[in-house]
């Protein structure tokens, strides 16, 4: 498995326990971006998957957030979006992940939003 390496240990095993917990559950088009050198970024990393149906979706976060308290030892600071199951959030302030149905992710555009952040593909 690639990982992200980096100085700041506490952040970078979160973001590597999030990819790990996407990876487990076959996410697709899984890319962490590195907002920390961006003025107007509202958090250090973007972590941004796709799931192809709602149960995967949720597959996904619930195995997100149980992985990134394991190998972490962080919980969410907030989860949005499990009743639709179309973009769920889940904020660990400083890191952000965004699961999106594939139509979603392409509507909403984060990645492209966001295209001067240093981005890692998986």
């Amino acid at each position: 498995m690639a990982q992200i390496t980096r100085k700041n240990g506490t952040k970078i095993e979160l973001v590597n326990a999030i990819v790990e917990g996407m990876q487990d559950k076959k996410a697709q088009e899984i890319s962490v971006l590195n907002l920390s050198k961006i003025g107007s970024s509202v958090a250090d990393y973007f972590i941004i998957c796709s799931g192809q149906s709602n149960t995967q979706i949720e597959a996904i976060a619930d195995n997100i957030i149980e992985t990134s308290y394991k190998k972490a030892g962080q919980r969410p600071w907030k989860q949005e979006g499990f009743t639709n199951k179309e973009w769920v959030l889940i904020d660990y302030v400083d890191v952000v992940v965004h699961i999106f149905q594939r139509e979603k992710r392409e509507l909403y555009a984060l990645d492209m939003l966001w295209g001067d952040a240093e981005t890692t593909h998986f």
